[in-house]
């Protein structure tokens, strides 16, 4: 097959989704969501089985004006009245084929004027759409579909051909041979590879066929493809991203991509309530509006940004395949769940699976790689001539410029794969062939966790129990240390505390070093149970199993690569506040404190701690920087304020669940088990961080650091 793949202007874009009567705030924020990604192209259904009912028509009568206000709008024509059908159901043929025509009809007069191009029915080669069975050689559907466009062309509209499921030409040339094609000016297809098709090689192979039977046939129609789209039901959100940039270079005019949104967890779809996982999960954006990777990346720097990092990860990843264990090749056996040959490596798969666990080591994995602490160990270890292998789902804004920047500084010591730790053979796949893991990968805000908790869970404990179950698969593990958090101590509102000025300071002497590994864990937050849950997992590996295993039990860390937020990195979201001068807000009234940490003393403990892993193994140690760096919000600002001048405005909220007003890590037994003491002091920390955000950070990040 001829390689068609375009060298010109990308198609025209647009995105699917498919409306519910009733669902009127839905409509609202889908124009929003596509707007934000500067998409003007909307194809949604239009059912004619809905439209025979009275609500039916009261709904479309106020969607179709709708939509034309912000898009242009693809009406697909779908959905047999039960009522009109050979038997009683949506995919039946109807009774009087006609009936269909006359249903445009009506719709063109009454709608005609939002809408120029009309498409003719969805997947007629799927059973859940057309029932075939009741139509043999689809000769109920020929004449359907051809007086239909044959009416809806005398009316001055354009008529696209439902895209076929799977692009099938035995059946497009069927429709050939009976004139049925001569009635339209763009012929659809559809194609889901890595979620539906698992044998998909490419799209020029089903754009060529069908464009075959048209030449064959002196058909001149475009061709579209009417439903692109990838699922990320195992949380493969950078595999959406290089699916969808393979169908840009699709040659075709036209491409539309399924969906705008996730469907709503508490709405069944054709096949039933979550009978197939897979049609809950194909959004832009989640169902809760939350954006994708995709859609994150595609409105905050556009679509050319969107291709830089599918090619980002394609580079690294045939890399990576290319250097492992020496030689060129290797796969699983099987087919390929992800878009490509069966067989062959997909560019976001960047390892083969040994299944005796024997790979030969020779690297460091970083789970969460791409990622401020990730990105400043991997910084360290690179220079110190170590290879790397990082894995990251690149989740959290700007992490994407992180992985960029290592790439470029450090090429061929770096191997990149795009993955979730909530895939528990991605991490399989990960470990095998390391000699050190650093676990960094999790869900850090506790704020997120009141709102998700399940998806919390699902990265903090299942996604730590990931990499300990892969590392217990091997022969030899490789040690471990584990970045906890001192939410696992709770709110702490047994301390008592007194206000010394514009800091909380402990009544009791006996927290004169900190908060000490004596104190009882007590979980409280669904961040702080996950977490928890990790941390205990980690450790008890180590009883259990033999799993060499440390963990970091981490206070406030700070430093260059950090892209803050309100919800975690507070140091470096003021910072980036005050650069955009955009207001800063404080939850609680500022005089909590916390012993902030610069990232390159901790970096240089988590170091050692790998050096000394016979002696720490088995252990949690509290890790911050101890009384002396020991500061309240507010004192912070005052050093902002010296390093930038007037700060923007500060006001105050209410305090945040289990917020904790004092909190300072007792790290003696790290420095004496290991020797590690910080060094950078605050002022010196907060100078160099703020330093690194105006000399390197662009302004795109600055602006998108929310």
């Amino acid at each position: 097959m001829r390689d068609e793949r375009r060298s010109g202007p990308l198609p025209v874009i647009g995105a699917i989704e498919w409306f519910r009567p009733g669902e009127q705030e839905r409509v609202e924020q889908v124009l929003a969501d596509i707007k934000r990604l500067d998409v003007a192209h909307l194809r949604t259904g239009f059912s004619w089985a809905d439209y025979s009912t009275a609500v039916g028509r009261t709904w479309y009568e106020w969607l179709m004006p709708r939509l034309a206000q912000d898009v242009e709008v693809l009406p697909c024509f779908t959905y047999t009245p039960p009522s009109l059908g050979i038997e009683p159901k949506t995919s039946s043929p109807p009774r009087i084929p006609k009936d269909y025509a006359d249903f445009l009809d009506t719709i063109i007069t009454r709608h005609g004027d939002h809408f120029e191009w009309v498409e003719l029915w969805n997947e007629p080669n799927n059973l859940n759409d057309w029932d075939w069975r009741m139509d043999p050689q689809w000769a109920i559907f020929r004449e359907m579909v051809s007086g239909a466009a044959n009416w809806c062309r005398e009316r001055g509209k354009k008529t696209v051909l439902g895209g076929m499921c799977p692009t099938d030409p035995a059946w497009l040339d069927l429709l050939a041979r009976h004139d049925v094609l001569k009635y339209f000016d763009a012929v659809g297809i559809h194609g889901f590879p890595g979620t539906w098709e698992y044998d998909w090689s490419d799209w020029d192979t089903p754009v060529s066929s069908v464009r075959e039977v048209l030449t064959h046939h002196e058909i001149d129609a475009e061709i579209w493809i009417t439903e692109a789209g990838y699922s990320t039901w195992q949380n493969d959100e950078y595999a959406q991203i290089e699916s969808f940039v393979d169908v840009l270079q699709a040659p075709v005019e036209r491409m539309y991509w399924y969906s705008a949104h996730d469907l709503h967890p508490g709405l069944p779809h054709q096949e039933g309530f979550h009978a197939d996982e897979r049609h809950y999960h194909f959004g832009l954006f989640r169902a809760d509006g939350r954006a994708k990777l995709l859609s994150r990346v595609w409105s905050e720097e556009g679509i050319s940004a969107v291709q830089r990092l599918a090619e980002l990860g394609r580079r690294h990843a045939a890399k990576s395949h290319r250097n492992l264990n020496g030689h060129a090749g290797g796969s699983f056996s099987g087919h390929s769940t992800n878009g490509h040959k069966p067989g062959a490596l997909s560019p976001f798969k960047s390892l083969a699976i040994h299944t005796n666990g024997s790979a030969k080591r020779g690297y460091t994995l970083i789970t969460g790689g791409a990622g401020f602490i990730g990105t400043n160990l991997a910084e360290r270890l690179l220079e110190g001539g170590r290879r790397l292998r990082l894995l990251d789902n690149l989740s959290r804004p700007g992490v994407e410029e992180n992985l960029r920047w290592l790439c470029e500084q450090y090429g061929d010591q770096v191997e990149v794969q795009l993955e979730d730790v909530r895939n528990p053979w991605a991490v399989y796949e990960a470990v095998l062939g390391a000699d050190q893991v650093f676990h960094f990968a999790a869900q850090v805000a506790v704020t997120s966790s009141v709102e998700h908790p399940r998806e919390d869970f699902d990265i903090n404990a299942r996604g730590t129990l990931n990499v300990l179950e892969a590392l217990r698969k091997l022969s030899n593990p490789p040690p471990l240390l584990f970045t906890s958090t001192n939410k696992v101590y709770g709110s702490l509102e047994d301390v008592q505390l007194n206000l010394d000025g514009t800091t909380y300071r402990p009544l009791d002497n006996k927290y004169a070093a900190g908060i000490g590994l004596e104190r009882c864990l007590d979980f409280e937050s669904p961040y702080g149970c996950s977490k928890g849950a990790a941390d205990g997992y980690v450790l008890d590996y180590c009883r259990m199993f033999g799993l060499p295993t440390v963990v970091f039990r981490m206070s406030c860390i700070y430093g260059p690569h950090q892209f803050g937020t309100e919800d975690q990195g507070w140091i470096a979201h003021f910072l980036l506040r005050a650069l955009r001068d955009e207001p800063i807000t404080i939850y609680g009234d500022g005089r909590q404190v916390r012993d902030i940490l610069f990232v390159d003393d901790l970096v240089r403990g988590m170091v050692m701690a790998m050096n000394e892993i016979e002696h720490v193994r088995g252990r949690a140690f509290n890790v911050g920087g101890g009384p002396e760096r020991s500061v309240s919000l507010l004192q912070v600002l005052d050093i902002i304020k010296d390093l930038h001048g007037d700060l923007p405005d500060v006001s105050f909220a209410d305090w945040r669940p289990s917020d904790q007003r004092f909190y300072v890590s007792d790290t003696t037994e790290l420095e004496r088990v290991t020797g590690w003491q910080p060094e950078i002091d605050v002022h010196d920390g907060i100078r160099r961080l703020h330093e690194w955000m105006v000399r390197e950070s662009p302004l795109n990040l600055l602006q998108s650091a929310h």
